[in-house]
């Protein structure tokens, strides 16, 4: 390395102090930095330099840490929050490379700009490789070093806002299964028992009830939750490219495959793949769906055979058994998904959750929507738990959105409910009577058939209704002949 050549201070010396006795003098430009400006770390081994560089950035409204060494400048780095590093490269004992290097390692997040008087290509070419933000050349002008100083300071705040903004968007997108009834704690209590293994689950419920977030719930409690979670709906993808695009395909495997594309399984190798709307797979599909299930294999279109370290869960909203019968669903594909089944409950079965899904929708979206924190008073809940919810949780959470666009007050009102919501009946049910000496078995059957009525045919709300287990209305309507 050349010796480092003499050469005057790179910036105008600071002022001479003031005369012994009297206090000294601060330039108005030298007033306290505001709270947010950025602190500029300035490290030289010329203590000239170093002064006069701290004095330009307090002119310029900046806060200003100095530091003589790499050492120095290290310790600065771990006990303050520093934006921008300003270093020498050519420093004696640790250098200014090393530095660099060291800075980067310690806080990625902050901005390098190197010094140097050797303005060669190289050099700098070499500092931005090892992660500096740009370089400027000795003899310094005070312009060109004040405007690089700037633009790093502004990257830093940019990407510190990218990062949070990130993170905001994480934390509202984020879903988490919100309630408390018996009913979804059977569901749970299952999907916890499930989720170890590595067992097929097929999800079942109807559009709504979360079953896509269902099965997040059991991938994140499995021995795959740091491996890839890939959700597909089979149901949205057109039959001509479903193939390839769960699959994938090799160039040239058809019309218009000029490159080589992975697909969902490829994806989620090591993680968790969810098949959602399993029942609309084309028959081609389900045969290759089955060597996946029985020899944990597949082929790419126009590829060799690959091996599939994928769990598959499945949902669907369709009866399979049906759609067996029909001749549309392979009977063994069925029995092969249908390993372990959960049923997502429908909104209706689980109403007493509905006040704490109210208050995580509120959340979430007076957050998105940059408002204040809005309550549901009792007359809105009410509303709320008396509809009978056909869309279920997903319903619920576009009718508290929309609530929260509209609300002009602190609370929510039945007026900012949907129409639909608002115009629900909550009429009490209509009361029974019996002539003493009725028999009990008559009296049970009224009972069941008047309620069932009171529910619309919805045998999980009689069941609640009436206290006892939805086996034990079927059970019931079997003893009675009334089975559908």
């Amino acid at each position: 390395m050349p010796d480092r050549p003499s050469q005057p201070p790179a910036l105008a010396t600071p002022p001479s102090p003031a005369p012994e006795g009297q206090p000294e003098r601060r330039a108005s430009s030298d007033a306290p930095a505001a709270p947010d400006a950025p602190t500029v770390l300035v490290v030289d081994d010329e203590p000239a330099n170093v002064a006069s560089l701290e004095k330009i950035f307090q002119r310029e409204g900046m806060r200003v840490l100095p530091a003589q060494s790499a050492k120095e400048a290290l310790e600065l780095v771990r006990t303050h929050r520093v934006q921008v590093v300003l270093t020498d490269l050519m420093m004696p004992g640790v250098s200014g490379h090393e530095l660099l290097r060291a800075v980067k390692q310690l806080a990625p997040d902050i901005e390098v700009v190197v010094m140097t008087a050797y303005g060669t290509v190289e050099t700098a070419v070499q500092a931005m490789r090892e992660g500096a933000y740009d370089f400027v050349e000795k003899p310094l002008k005070r312009m060109t070093i004040v405007k690089a100083v700037r633009k790093a300071a502004e990257r830093h705040k940019l990407l510190a806002e990218n990062r949070s903004l990130r993170l905001e968007l994480k934390n509202l997108t984020h879903r988490e299964i919100v309630g408390s009834s018996p009913a979804l704690r059977r569901v749970l209590e299952i999907a916890n028992q499930a989720a170890p293994s590595n067992a097929t689950v097929l999800v079942l419920g109807d559009s709504g009830t979360g079953k896509e977030l269902l099965a997040r719930y059991i991938h994140e409690r499995s021995a795959r939750a740091a491996a890839p979670f890939v959700a597909v709906n089979c149901a949205a993808i057109p039959e001509t490219i479903l193939e390839a695009e769960l699959f994938g395909h090799e160039r040239g495997a058809f019309t218009g495959a000029f490159a080589r594309r992975e697909g969902r399984f490829a994806k989620a190798h090591g993680g968790t793949l969810v098949l959602d709307e399993i029942g609309e797979l084309t028959p081609s599909v389900q045969v290759k769906l089955l060597r996946v299930l029985q020899e944990g294999e597949y082929e790419p279109l126009g590829g060799d055979t690959v091996r599939a370290d994928v769990r598959v869960l499945a949902a669907t909203n369709k009866d399979l058994q049906a759609e067996v019968a029909a001749g549309r669903f392979r009977e063994d594909l069925y029995y092969r998904l249908n390993v372990i089944a959960i049923t997502a409950p429908p909104l209706r079965a689980r109403r007493e959750d509905i006040p704490l899904l109210v208050d995580h929708f509120l959340g979430i979206y007076c957050a998105k929507n940059r408002r204040p924190r809005l309550t549901a008073p009792r007359e809105v809940l009410e509303v709320l738990a008396a509809y009978r919810w056909p869309g279920n949780v997903r319903e619920l959470e576009n009718a508290i959105e929309r609530a929260v666009v509209l609300c002009r007050a602190e609370r929510l009102s039945v007026d900012d409910l949907p129409e639909a919501i608002r115009a629900t009946e909550s009429a009490e049910p209509e009361s029974l009577t019996f002539a003493v000496g009725t028999p009990l078995e008559e009296v049970e059957r009224r009972l069941i058939r008047e309620t069932l009525r009171h529910a619309r045919g919805d045998k999980s709300v009689a069941a609640q209704l009436l206290g006892i287990s939805t086996r034990t209305v079927y059970r019931k309507l079997a003893e009675m002949g009334e089975v559908e």
